[in-house]
C-alpha cells in the first residue's frame, strides 16, 4: 500500500503561484505513476495532471497545459505541482494520486491510492 500526503495550498492572488507536494510512503515511489486531480464547489472530480511511472511523459489537462508542471523526485518520494497564472476558476481541493499503471493516465478509476488533499483559493 501507499500513503499519499498533500501540502502546499493556500490563499494567492488571481495571477499569483503555487507549488504543491505530495509525499508518498508505503512502497518505492517509482513503483506508481503519480496524477493530480482538483475538485471545485459544487464540480466533480477533474483530472489536472500526470506522470509516468518512469517520469519521462507528462500529460496535462487542456486547463492545464502552460501553466501547470508535473514533476518527481524519486529520492525524495515526491511529486509535485507547480502552477503559475493561477485563476479564480483554479479554485478546488487538489488531490495527488498513485496508480499502478506506467502510462500517465486520466481516468479516476485507475488510480489506485489518494491523498486527502489541500485547499488552493485564488481570489481576485
Amino acid at each position: 500500500q501507499a500513503q499519499l500526503v498533500e501540502s502546499g495550498g493556500g490563499l494567492v492572488q488571481a495571477g499569483g503561484s503555487l507549488r504543491l507536494s505530495c509525499v508518498a510512503s508505503g512502497r518505492t515511489f517509482s513503483s506508481y505513476g503519480m496524477g493530480w486531480f482538483r475538485q471545485g464547489p459544487g464540480k466533480e472530480r477533474e483530472f489536472v495532471a500526470a506522470l509516468s511511472r518512469s517520469g519521462r511523459f507528462p500529460y496535462y489537462a487542456d486547463s492545464a497545459k502552460g501553466r501547470f508542471t508535473i514533476s518527481g523526485d524519486n529520492a525524495k518520494n515526491t511529486v509535485y505541482l507547480q502552477m503559475n497564472s493561477l485563476k479564480p476558476e483554479d479554485t478546488a481541493v487538489y488531490k495527488c494520486a498513485a496508480t499502478a499503471r506506467s502510462y500517465p493516465t486520466t481516468q479516476v478509476y485507475e488510480y489506485d491510492y489518494w491523498g486527502q488533499g489541500t485547499q488552493v483559493t485564488v481570489s481576485s
